[in-house]
């Protein structure tokens, strides 16, 4: 490789982590323990344990699941409808308007077999915290759209940290650390080979973050582009006065797709439905398939089936996007590795910021001869190289 390539690579990497390295520290690091959010929630005591009932297979119907929500938020509308997978359980949020932003919003918890109560998800605990730290940093879509950035200048980083290590392939052994040379040649070493080492999985977690901080946007284009075309038939209609029921909105939905379960509802006049429809989305039984939504559309006035399409490709990217990020598909062991390869990505950056930091007045020169030779001017032959 020409020295005027590497020059340029160099700049292309010293800037780009430098810009991004404290965020990405930070993310890293709420990023840790949220890897294990449900672990941590048994661990401390947090998870509900459901009360037992004489069948447990029973379910009310969702009518009175949203009545009984409803009751307690007097002028509130139902928003939306999820269930849980691991309990019976259905949350229901509502809000003063079908439009109304999160900070208006009301999560619901309730027992599908009694229709009864029970702790929603507490949001403003630790975790919850974390989470809302580590997803934008508490500045909503601006927040979003930042880190998103930053996770863009981290791919780049990656990237010709990769090319910048070609040199140092062709002078020294893969993995070799010169632990009796300088700290700075040592810690060199050790930035060097933990890079590679995680460079796919901090490419994957890097782009796959990219991804979801476009969850707003990309959202909006869909309503925009698929949801318009699946509902021109009811342009200029207006939301119904009275709602049909829930249950029957899901049933119409589930008969045009045996086989799959309803993964969550939106309402009519929310962000993924229409003003006269319910967005019923539903997903299949495998670990894969549970992340590719499907959505079916019931006319809200009298609960009979409108259409029903795969998401687009870029809807499919987001949704598989968010459960591979935090290694949320394949069990416990996949976040052990997931919390592993996260811990050796804050050694490389913690050890970045120290190699940028120790490296005292060396010019940009003695860098590149630096990778020229894999990094082997050290000590009094660096000097004299100055």
């Amino acid at each position: 490789m020409q020295r005027g390539t590497i020059r340029i690579w160099y700049l292309v990497h010293k800037l780009s982590s430098l810009i991004s390295t404290a965020f990405l520290l930070m993310l890293c690091i709420t990023g840790l323990p949220l890897i294990f959010e449900h672990e941590i929630e048994d661990l401390t005591g947090d998870a509900y344990v459901m009360p037992p009932v004489t069948d447990e297979d029973t379910r009310v119907s969702l009518d009175t699941v949203l009545a009984n929500a409803l009751a307690s938020r007097p002028g509130e509308v139902g928003l939306f409808m999820s269930f849980d997978e691991d309990r019976p359980v259905v949350n229901v949020t509502s809000g003063p308007t079908p439009d109304a932003p999160g900070e208006q919003m009301t999560l619901m918890s309730l027992d599908w077999r009694t229709g009864e109560f029970v702790p929603a998800p507490d949001e403003g605990d630790v975790m919850g915290f974390l989470l809302q730290l580590h997803t934008d940093m508490f500045l909503g879509l601006k927040g979003l759209l930042f880190l998103g950035f930053m996770g863009l200048l981290f791919f780049i980083a990656i990237v010709s940290g990769v090319v910048l290590y070609a040199p140092f392939m062709t002078k020294i052994d893969f993995g070799t650390v010169r632990a009796s040379r300088s700290a700075r040649v040592k810690w060199l070493d050790y930035h060097n080979l933990l890079g590679i080492v995680t460079v796919m999985w901090a490419s994957v977690v890097g782009l796959t973050g990219v991804i979801n901080t476009l969850s707003d946007p990309l959202t909006s284009y869909w309503q925009y582009d698929q949801l318009a075309e699946m509902t021109a038939a009811y342009d200029g209609a207006h939301a119904p006065d009275q709602l049909a029921s829930i249950q029957g909105a899901i049933d119409a939905a589930k008969a045009k797709a045996p086989g799959m379960q309803v993964q969550f509802v939106a309402f009519p006049g929310g962000s993924f439905s229409t003003e006269h429809h319910y967005a019923v989305f539903m997903q299949g039984n495998t670990p894969l398939t549970k992340k590719l939504l499907t959505p079916a559309l019931i006319d809200a006035e009298d609960g009979s089936f409108t259409d029903m399409r795969t998401m687009p490709w870029y809807m499919q990217a987001l949704l598989l996007s968010q459960p591979l990020h935090f290694g949320d598909y394949g069990g416990f062991p996949m976040k052990i590795l997931w919390a592993i390869l996260d811990i050796f990505t804050i050694i490389v950056l913690a050890s970045g910021l120290y190699l940028w930091l120790a490296k005292g007045r060396k010019g940009i020169q003695t860098r590149v001869r630096e990778i020229e030779s894999g990094g082997r001017l050290d000590g009094d032959i660096r000097q004299a190289a100055e």
